[in-house]
């Protein structure tokens, strides 16, 4: 296989020993780092950066990214404190050897028209991409609904008024179904070139309901079928999102976490030879 998994553990639970032992127990070893100890990851102190280090190594765990909240903010708010955010969030990648850190591209206000703010989000993320050029590290742009660069149209609009190796595109199904968009039609042509990470969930278009990959609209088979045969050998990152439903954003249980795994799998097993080896 040509990819490696990893996962946003903190949707396992806030503690990290039992992060540990459910990614291990599944075969996974990296975390796409959002949060740990009820903590977003960029507010974590050095001791706690050295524990969670020393915990990780012990466990052979390594860090495929920082998902970071950079980006998810209006478009009009204070960018010195975005730029601050960037900088821990470099000196955490370093620290932890993750090559990615995941942003955004802001929101515009409610009930305008996105494009009228292609500037101001342009200039934003290129004063970001700026600093990780130097820093050797890659910002990827998670698809978020609502932000600029929700649709695939606006994201591919990003890539061309950036073109810089530290900018590429983090490709997430679910989101695109929850903005009306089929994603091996209307985003993967647009974006191919440009992903180097995938977010593993799916949804419904008929109410936007997460659901386990391949058991939705969100092409998950298709697109990576032809993102392996083009040479794709990057993170399949588990993003679940199962306990949506009732009301807990964010978190799926370790029961769930097994469900997402597994269907995981079962697309994977469902490629071709040619297609995952």
């Amino acid at each position: 296989m040509r990819y490696r998994l990893s996962a946003f553990a903190d949707e396992i639970a806030d503690d990290l020993e039992t992060q540990i032992r459910v990614l291990q127990n599944h075969g996974i070893d990296h975390i796409e780092l959002r949060g740990v100890w009820g903590k977003n990851a960029l507010d974590l102190e050095p001791a706690e950066i050295e524990r969670l280090i020393e915990h990780t190594r012990d466990a052979g765990i390594a860090f495929s990214a920082i998902g970071s909240p950079i980006g998810k903010a209006a478009v009009d708010s204070d960018f010195r404190s975005q730029l601050e955010a960037l900088k821990r969030a470099l000196d955490l990648a370093d620290r932890l050897d993750a090559p990615f850190i995941r942003i955004f591209s802001y929101y515009p206000p409610p009930g305008t028209d996105p494009d009228a703010y292609q500037q101001p989000v342009v200039e934003r993320l290129a004063a970001l991409v700026e600093l990780a050029e130097n820093a050797g590290r890659v910002l990827a742009h998670e698809n978020e609904k609502e932000i600029f660069g929700d649709t695939a149209a606006r994201c591919r609009v990003l890539f061309d008024e950036i073109d810089s190796p530290s900018f590429a595109a983090v490709f997430d199904f679910a989101n695109f179904v929850q903005c009306n968009q089929r994603p091996y039609r209307d985003a993967w042509p647009l974006l191919r070139d440009h992903v180097c990470y995938f977010h593993i969930k799916d949804a419904l278009l008929a109410d936007g309901a997460v659901v386990p990959a391949g058991q939705g609209d969100g092409d998950v088979a298709a697109v990576l079928s032809e993102a392996f045969v083009e040479g794709f050998s990057g993170f399949l990152s588990l993003e679940p999102h199962l306990s949506v439903a009732a009301g807990n954003y964010g978190r799926t249980t370790p029961e769930l976490f097994a469900t997402a795994v597994q269907s995981l799998h079962q697309v994977l097993d469902s490629l071709t030879p040619l297609q995952t080896n």
